[in-house]
């Protein structure tokens, strides 16, 4: 069953005179425990697609459909209400607040969603748990390593029970060791049922991945590469 229908999406900013077209009729689709990267070269239009993916942007043209709801012409306060109970994001970057503990920073999304206190925390605790920090509870950003961060930052992510798991550049700031330990989460997520949708630009992350979208000039040109043709098209890029 398709989570994901994106019709004919197009995106158009103005820069003073000059119009810049960032997508330029994208349609895909993408099924429920689909685990897909998206790549491309650097303004290829990957991340402006990740962002109208996740309701951080409406597309210029089209139609965008998450989980059977047409979002496209959604308010700003709706669009922030699917994005709180239907989207986990996890960057490159943690964007953890210092001042507060690692369950306490888990527990900030579902204060939006209205969770009672010891619900929140429950639900933080397992949340680190899954991600193997279970002896981190209390622990700050300052006290744990970039790879303890980003689990961190997944378990926030995942709190809320996301249908949809978005990760832009989620290894890029991590050692090798440690990508191959934030991917196995990812992996061991999506086993689970989760639809887990990955930007990067990054070979051997992308091979974990079961379907690659490559994108180039704000076009798909390949929406159905598994890992063993990546590197053939990279090759040819």
């Amino acid at each position: 069953m398709s989570l994901i229908q994106a019709t004919d999406i197009t995106k158009t900013y103005s820069m003073g005179d000059i119009q810049v077209h960032a997508l330029a009729g994208i349609s895909f689709t993408l099924n429920r425990g689909d685990y897909c990267a998206i790549m491309g070269a650097s303004g290829s239009g990957k991340s402006t697609l990740m962002n109208i993916i996740g309701c951080l942007d409406r597309p210029t043209t089209g139609h965008y459909q998450l989980d059977a709801m047409g979002v496209d012409q959604l308010s700003d306060d709706e669009l922030a209400h699917i994005r709180n109970r239907k989207i986990g994001f996890v960057f490159q970057q943690f964007h953890l607040l210092p001042q507060l503990t690692a369950t306490d920073n888990v527990m900030l999304p579902m204060v939006y969603a209205e969770v009672s206190y010891e619900e929140r925390r429950q639900r933080a605790e397992a949340a680190l748990v899954r991600v193997g920090l279970g002896d981190r509870l209390q622990n700050k950003p300052r006290q744990l390593s970039g790879g303890q961060q980003q689990r961190v930052a997944i378990a926030r992510a995942i709190v809320n029970q996301p249908v949809l798991l978005l990760a832009d550049e989620p290894t890029g700031a991590l050692d090798t060791q440690t990508t191959e330990e934030i991917l196995h989460i990812f992996g061991a997520l999506n086993a689970s049922g989760m639809t887990v949708i990955m930007v990067t630009h990054e070979i051997e992350v992308a091979r974990n991945t079961r379907r690659i979208i490559w994108f180039r000039d704000g076009q798909i040109l390949h929406q159905n590469l598994n890992p063993q043709q990546l590197s053939d098209v990279v090759a040819a890029a």
